[in-house]
């Protein structure tokens, strides 16, 4: 074999050797399906601001240090509409979507505010206005409450979810996902 056959061939075997990491590389990405994608089950970290419809914030992960909210999707930890907003994102992507009072925290019932006797509290204890405190019914279940209102009468608590009644507004960004189920 002539040296110019010998050199081509060893170019052709050294451009095959080289095109097949190449190639498995670019066709084990075809296959991955892309970039992975929260879905029911998986533990997820994300960035949120909650407004309300006239754009002021009622919560955000600013509003505790920065660090992103941790939670498992479809384990209750969140309103239903926040946790299907995040379901199909991706790490990075950014969505704003709107939640109205029935899929939040639901309707404010006026049966919820209640006045409260004096005696079911400590003697010399006077809840102030805006104060949450948490009572127990006579079968031991506990419900946290506002204090709205102190008068001879009692003590008026509200224990409506404070944002119970309200539309509420997300801007959700899918920081990281944890863990899948």
């Amino acid at each position: 074999m002539r040296e110019s056959n010998i050199m081509s061939l060893k170019r052709t075997i050294l451009y095959a050797l080289c095109a097949i990491p190449i190639a498995c590389a670019l066709a084990l990405s075809a296959c991955s399906g892309g970039p992975a994608v929260a879905k029911d089950g998986d533990t997820v970290k994300v960035l949120y601001v909650g407004t309300y419809d006239n754009s002021s914030v009622f919560d955000s992960s600013e509003l505790h240090g920065g660090d992103p909210l941790q939670f498992t999707i479809g384990g209750g930890q969140m309103i239903s509409g926040f946790e299907q907003a995040v379901i199909g994102m991706t790490v990075n992507e950014t969505k704003e979507i709107h939640i109205p009072s029935d899929d939040a925290y639901g309707p404010y019932y006026d049966s919820l505010v209640v006045i409260v006797d004096w005696s079911s509290f400590e003697e010399g204890y006077i809840p102030e206005v805006g104060e949450k405190i948490t009572m127990q019914n006579s079968i031991g279940q506990t419900y946290q409450g506002t204090v709205i209102n102190t008068s001879e009468e009692g003590v008026t608590v509200d224990f409506n979810h404070p944002l119970a009644g309200m539309d509420l507004n997300f801007e959700i960004t899918l920081v990281e996902i944890v863990s899948a189920d």
